[in-house]
């Protein structure tokens, strides 16, 4: 079973960065995904248990940068050049294999979500 914990949101200006982690147990693929209510939830990026390269939403390609630290089973989402409509609640999800999707229904464990909120 994959537990998943977010941790790091906050309230931020434009322009500024935050760092996400996500504390998980599991060997497979690591994704994050973002939701403002109202809306679907939405990919922002996603890397492999092994390495390999990440994959990014086109709307954050540049300026979010995900990473893995395997001896801490931990995932890092840093967020910089943060923009108000990067507002969101950021989730952290986990696979059931190593392949990277952009669906949130190939991700069956989901942590509870954290706040992240950029003024103006």
């Amino acid at each position: 079973q994959a537990q998943l914990a977010e941790s790091g949101g906050g309230l931020v200006q434009a322009g500024g960065s935050l760092r996400l982690s996500c504390a998980a147990s599991g060997r497979t693929a690591t994704a994050w995904f973002r939701q403002v209510p109202g809306k679907e939830r939405e990919f922002v990026a996603a890397i492999s248990w092994g390495g390999g390269t990440p994959y990014y939403a086109d709307s954050v390609k540049g300026r979010f940068s995900i990473s893995r630290d395997i001896a801490k089973n931990t995932v890092y989402l840093q967020m910089d050049s943060l923009k108000p409509e990067d507002t969101a609640v950021y989730y952290c999800a986990r696979g059931r294999n190593s392949g990277l999707t952009i669906n949130p229904g190939d991700y069956p464990y989901w942590g509870q979500g954290t706040q992240v909120t950029v003024s103006s």
